[in-house]
């Protein structure tokens, strides 16, 4: 069922904060930094002297535990200037969940201060070259050696990293378990053994950047297996990516309110036969289409957060927040497209800033999990939640119910296979 959404006082602030900063420190340095593919250092310093650092860090251990709507709300703001920036702060919140969710008092006291400050990064290892949406076909392996555990292995897709100084690694501590295959460890930057290596050259996203991280038997202490037990890294990503896709829905948000922004300064301003191309009907139509969706998506976006932030974990939502995910990333697209669309060949050129929001969209439909798996996982959810919808039986017509003989079983699998 769709949750209260309720605005705190403290995340209207926040909101406000981050709006503040991202006309100052992060819309006008966003070309620069894309082109350079270098990370926007005065917008995190602005960040974490503001305290945004703290939204999503529980109040007992320095952050201001205002949840995963008012996340989602400063995300928004940041990713509306720059989605690229959006995604390095966000992915922040991406790092420390498992922290935050799983670990110990004495993992929550150690390392959440220092990133609710601003004073250290973070970073999610998960992806693998052979492991993306499949995170239970991990290669990465932790071997326990006395009080310490051998890392062996490499990480692809970490967002963060190089500039991260925390990594939350998901590693294999038992290839025999099925249920409690993979562990999750928090690796230091400057461990030795630990190491990034290639530095993606991406299509979006540039000033954040995504790295392949290698593990060339790194040895770190058991104190910094997550939650202290073995075998409990799959339920952590599960939890973390639950709690965190509100936040690249948020990311995606953002670029299509930026993208509608830039669209509608250009329609007004842009003449053609005469008049304001905002004028023509065509136009007209395009705008209004992307203002609705854009609309529509902030609040399915800020239903899963408060749905995330009223009941936690659990199935609706997690079947929720891929549907926020899913929904708002697909419209950051089209969005995006519709708005290079308006500005005409112009909408092509680098020069003109919506061309980056056209590339930095993509990524969105891909990351956290592809927009085909989140719609495999509302599919799943909805097929569980068939049962509690049985009584609604007695209104389908029992011949609509048919069973067919061997032959006509045959025919019948035989047309649905057929490509058409």
């Amino acid at each position: 069922m769709p949750h209260d959404i309720v605005f705190s006082e403290q995340a209207n602030e926040l909101a406000d904060i981050a709006r503040e900063i991202a006309d100052k420190h992060v819309r006008p340095l966003a070309a620069k930094y894309d082109k350079a593919q270098e990370y926007n250092h005065e917008a995190a310093k602005a960040v974490a002297e503001a305290g945004l650092f703290k939204t999503f860090v529980p109040k007992e251990y320095g952050g201001h535990g205002a949840g995963v709507l008012a996340l989602a709300r400063v995300t928004e703001e940041l990713a509306r200037a720059d989605s690229g920036f959006g995604v390095a702060f966000a992915v922040n919140a991406l790092g420390s969940f498992p922290i935050i969710l799983g670990g110990t008092e004495e993992q929550k006291q150690e390392w959440l201060p220092q990133i609710a400050r601003g004073e250290k990064f973070v970073a999610f290892c998960l992806s693998e070259k052979f492991a993306g949406s499949d995170a239970q076909g991990l290669s990465v392996t932790a071997v326990e050696d006395g009080d310490e555990y051998v890392i062996c292995g490499e990480k692809k897709w970490t967002t963060n990293g190089g500039v991260a100084d925390f990594y939350s690694v998901f590693c294999v501590t038992d290839p025999t378990s099925k249920s409690r295959r993979i562990s999750a460890i928090v690796v230091e930057k400057g461990t030795p053994g630990f190491e990034v290596k290639k530095v993606e050259d991406k299509m979006g996203i540039r000033c954040v950047p995504v790295v392949e991280t290698h593990f060339d038997n790194v040895r770190v202490p058991k104190a910094n297996l997550i939650g202290g037990r073995p075998g409990m890294g799959f339920k952590h990503a599960m939890m973390t990516l639950d709690y965190a896709r509100p936040g690249v829905a948020a990311q995606a948000m953002g670029a299509a309110q930026g993208a509608l922004d830039l669209a509608n300064v250009y329609a007004n301003r842009r003449k053609q036969f005469g008049a304001p191309i905002s004028s023509h009907q065509m136009v007209q139509q395009m705008l209004a289409d992307m203002a609705i969706e854009t609309t529509a998506a902030r609040w399915l976006v800020y239903s899963a957060a408060a749905q995330i932030d009223g009941q936690g974990p659990g199935p609706e939502a997690s079947k929720v927040a891929a549907m926020a995910k899913c929904y708002a990333s697909d419209v950051a697209v089209k969005v995006a497209t519709d708005a290079v669309q308006v500005f005409g060949g112009y909408g092509f050129m680098e020069d003109y800033p919506i061309a980056k929001f056209f590339r930095d969209a993509k990524i969105l439909q891909i990351y956290e999990g592809t927009n085909q798996v989140q719609r495999l996982v509302i599919a799943r959810h909805l097929i569980r939640e068939a049962a509690d919808l049985a009584h609604l039986g007695e209104y389908i017509p029992e011949e609509s119910q048919l069973t067919y003989g061997p032959a006509e079983e045959a025919e019948v699998v035989a047309n649905h296979n057929t490509p058409t």
